[in-house]
């Protein structure tokens, strides 16, 4: 099963790609499930969810944003990497805030170390602020709704450009459903997402 999986990453075949609808959740291994508990719910904001009890490994389930986090003990703490320099071009995931001031105060308050970075196109400009979590997972706030999604070549087969906002949210999702029902390609997306700059 795994060798047919490697054999169809390319994505071109006749079936398309996968009928995702959303994200659920983002996994996290930790050095320490209280200190990352106390971060996603004190820091980010995310409430504590009911976790299966079945499982017989230490962590904890948040969610919050219409995304969960899921939080993993990991057996061998002392062996994570340590990352202290900021790098906005690390793994990271991305929220949008209605205040970028009140966030960067909140952080100092927090005393949480964090680099500020901008970003221009088109004469629209985006702020971002990057810090990490207890583990070195970079985390970014920004308000990137200000630069609208425009969609590259025929990924959005009705010429449409959406402004990656919460207003708009729920005319994407509705004509994402419309195309997915006449079979054209679909493109997903979050309020809260992975991002490469």
């Amino acid at each position: 099963m795994a060798g047919n999986a490697a054999k169809s990453t390319s994505g071109k075949g006749a079936a398309g790609p996968l009928p995702l609808v959303s994200v659920n959740h983002i996994s996290l291994v930790c050095r320490s499930v209280e200190d990352s508990m106390d971060f996603y719910e004190n820091v980010l904001g995310f409430f504590p969810i009911k976790r299966p009890g079945s499982f017989n490994f230490d962590g904890a389930w948040f969610f919050s944003y219409g995304m969960g986090i899921h939080l993993l003990q990991s057996p061998n703490p002392e062996a994570m990497p340590k990352k202290q320099d900021i790098n906005p071009m690390d793994t990271h995931m991305s929220f949008q805030c209605e205040s970028m001031q009140v966030v960067e105060s909140k952080l100092v308050e927090m005393n949480i170390k964090f680099i500020k970075r901008t970003v221009e196109e088109g004469g629209v400009y985006v702020d971002q602020l990057f810090f990490h979590d207890p583990d070195g997972f970079m985390i970014e706030i920004c308000n990137c709704e200000n630069l609208p999604v425009e969609f590259l070549g025929s990924a959005c087969p009705l010429n449409c450009q959406f402004n990656a906002s919460s207003t708009n949210a729920g005319a994407l999702q509705q004509q994402q459903q419309q195309r997915s029902t006449s079979c054209a390609p679909v493109a997903t997306m979050s309020h809260q997402m992975l991002r490469v700059p």
